[in-house]
């Protein structure tokens, strides 16, 4: 059956919408016409600007029936920025799109300047044509995204910031009746190439954001169905009939989406990683693609629409190619995720041989372009070099020990649980994991409690969400680990709770890991405070014996209802991320801004720990078992 039309523009209209966007239409008036569009695409960088070491399988030898691991660099902003150029290159009409987490993750974020200011300026070394808002982009709240943004519009590129379910709260710095926001963030951005309309919508995930993030408090997020309908109704009522969703919501989610929308052709997707790509991804080493490359769907109405998704970490550039007919309709799509390496192959630690090297570059030849072999842009590695020895200077300093491994588990359980294979094999056969959760998750609690008590003026109970401290720490621990191990930047409350709160809170944190589409980041990490967990129990009555630490007794007791505890937490936590909903109910007269980073407070925690006779450094131990928040847990 034929695909029915989608040429819906008059010329009055297309003509004036051409005007108003600075389109190169001429005096004539543009007549819709078929057209070949390539899209440049890139999501999910999380400040990741630096290249990596890559293992690969590839073929060594002349009639290699096995492949041998091939180390060789790869990855790194600078490779993104001269693939981009060099595909560019090869196309006439062009798009490069980011779909959204360009910030936060490494220490480029915010410790080499301004937070976002490197990831700012090696994304102009792209000068992307759009970029849709992630959930990670609010992780400094609204005022800390308009500050991104005045840099990213700092020099000549000016990319359009773009979310159509975004709604900026009355007192946010970028709600459009402040000065100077009114297009810091749009809703949509009409392009043109070859004389022709490209309407762009930008998506955010809505839940997610509102929940793991940090936007301002009155800044809320529409449903993404609804918010992209809308936009795209008022783009196909100007006469645009090519459009593409620029989305931050992720591929399954994305896939819902574009079963119930009308009229959308292309989608470029964020936020979930996704590999997409033939099977030949899992045979070069490189990963397991979740679909292909592009997922070929349909909208409700039955027409084509091409997903695709460019992996994470700037280690992949999409080239998405799509025709269209006269009428807007996509006739065809193709493309490849160029997964970006260099050319310096070592095989088992030593660099390859000039046979090696000729039979290697013959194996990735044979990809057609799966496997790019792309040198770093002169110019991004220049631009991110000042950066770049910031961040060295900083991580060079090693701020303590750990003789034994501090395991990262989010959530207790046995084999097959829920995050199990999170934690190291040695964790695992040492079990105590298994039994009270992640070491680093609980020394970081603690260590809340600790330095709030000495430094900030008290706490009897703190919090740390288990999804929040991202890395184990073993051995030689440098500043840079610390960073790593909390990454985000969030500052700590100080709220004053009744013990009946203390006790929701918990269950809040609960619910939402074991409650309808929970997720392991919330389980609860507390210092000061302790309980027995039964998953297997209904919402509100999974915590129990909830019990507090006297410290001038040194002795514990039972949680009392309507005693007020001073609880140490993090902003994120107490505005009701992660749902903790109680916590944002707290109302302001009792919760106090201490205004001190979370990285800095584990960091002074670490400086007061007993030193290492040999080293000088402080030494960082696993608690004592009775210190750990879950005294004993019952998995689901």
């Amino acid at each position: 059956m034929p695909l029915p039309s989608r040429a819906s523009g008059i010329a009055l209209a297309l003509s004036a919408l051409l005007a108003a966007c600075g389109g190169g239409g001429g005096d004539g008036t543009p007549v819709s016409q078929p057209m070949d569009l390539t899209i440049l695409h890139l999501n999910d960088h999380h400040s990741t600007l630096d290249g990596r070491s890559r293992t690969l399988q590839l073929k060594t030898s002349a009639g290699a029936t096995a492949p041998s691991a091939v180390t060789v660099d790869a990855a790194g902003f600078p490779r993104v920025t001269q693939a981009m150029a060099e595909l560019s290159a090869q196309s006439a009409h062009v798009l490069k799109l980011h779909a959204g987490d360009a910030l936060t993750g490494t220490l480029y974020f915010n410790r080499a300047g301004a937070d976002g200011e490197a990831d700012a300026a090696l994304m102009n070394t792209v000068c992307f044509d759009a970029i849709t808002l992630g959930n990670h982009e609010f992780d400094k709240g609204d005022s800390g995204l308009k500050n991104f943004i005045d840099l990213l519009h700092k020099g000549n590129c000016k990319t359009p910031v773009l979310s159509a379910n975004v709604n900026f709260g009355a007192t946010s710095a970028l709600n459009p009746v402040r000065a100077p926001a009114p297009d810091y963030v749009n809703r949509s951005v009409v392009l043109q190439r070859a004389g022709q309309p490209i309407g762009i919508v930008g998506l955010t995930v809505a839940d997610k954001t509102k929940a793991s993030s940090s936007p301002d408090a009155t800044t809320t997020f529409e449903d993404e169905t609804v918010a992209a309908q809308r936009e795209i109704d008022a783009l196909r009522a100007k006469g645009v009939n090519k459009i593409v969703l620029l989305s931050h919501i992720g591929y399954d989610l994305d896939k819902t989406v574009i079963a119930k929308l009308s009229g959308i052709d292309v989608v470029i997707g964020g936020d979930s990683h996704t590999l997409l790509g033939p099977d030949a991804l899992t045979r070069y080493g490189v990963g397991s693609p979740a679909g292909a490359y592009p997922t070929r769907l349909t909208d409700r109405d039955g027409r084509p629409v091409c997903l695709a998704q460019a992996w994470e970490y700037g280690q992949v550039v999409g080239e998405l190619k799509v025709s269209f007919d006269a009428a807007g309709n996509v006739t065809a799509c193709n493309g490849t995720p160029h997964v970006l390496i260099g050319d310096n192959f070592k095989v088992g630690g030593t660099e390859a041989s000039a046979a090696q090297r000729s039979e290697i570059l013959a194996d990735i030849a044979a990809t057609d372009g799966l496997l790019r072999v792309t040198a770093p842009n002169a110019a991004a590695a220049a631009t991110l070099a000042p950066f770049k020895a910031r961040v060295d200077a900083f991580t060079r300093s090693v701020v303590a020990t750990a003789p034994a491994e501090l395991c990262s588990r989010r959530v207790p359980g046995g084999p097959g649980t829920t995050d199990y294979s999170r934690s190291s094999a040695a964790c695992n056969a040492a079990g105590s994991v298994s039994v009270r959760g992640g070491d680093i998750q609980q020394l970081v609690a603690q260590a809340y409690l600790e330095v709030a008590n000495a430094n900030y003026g008290g706490a009897d109970i703190t919090l740390q969400s288990g999804g929040g401290v991202r890395v184990p720490l073993s051995g030689a621990v440098t500043a840079a680990h610390v960073i790593e191990a909390l990454p985000f930047g969030n500052q700590l409350f100080r709220l004053n709770v009744t013990g009946a709160e203390a006790r929701t809170m918990v269950e809040d944190g609960l619910q939402a890991v074991y409650g309808a589409g929970g997720s392991t980041g919330p389980y609860p990490y507390t210092g000061g405070l302790r309980f027995d967990v039964d998953a297997t129990r209904p919402q509100g009555s999974r915590a129990r014996n909830l019990e507090v630490y006297d410290a001038a007794a040194k002795a514990w007791g039972p949680l009392d209802p309507a005693k007020t505890y001073r609880l140490f937490v993090l902003s994120f936590n107490a505005t009701g991320g992660d749902g903790y909903r109680t916590l944002a109910a707290v109302p302001a007269a009792r919760r106090l801004d201490i205004g001190v980073l979370d990285a800095d407070v584990f960091q002074a925690y670490i400086d007061r720990q007993p030193k290492d006779a040999a080293s000088g450094l402080p030494v960082l131990r696993r608690l004592d078992s009775s210190l750990y928040s879950t005294k004993s847990y019952v998995q689901p």
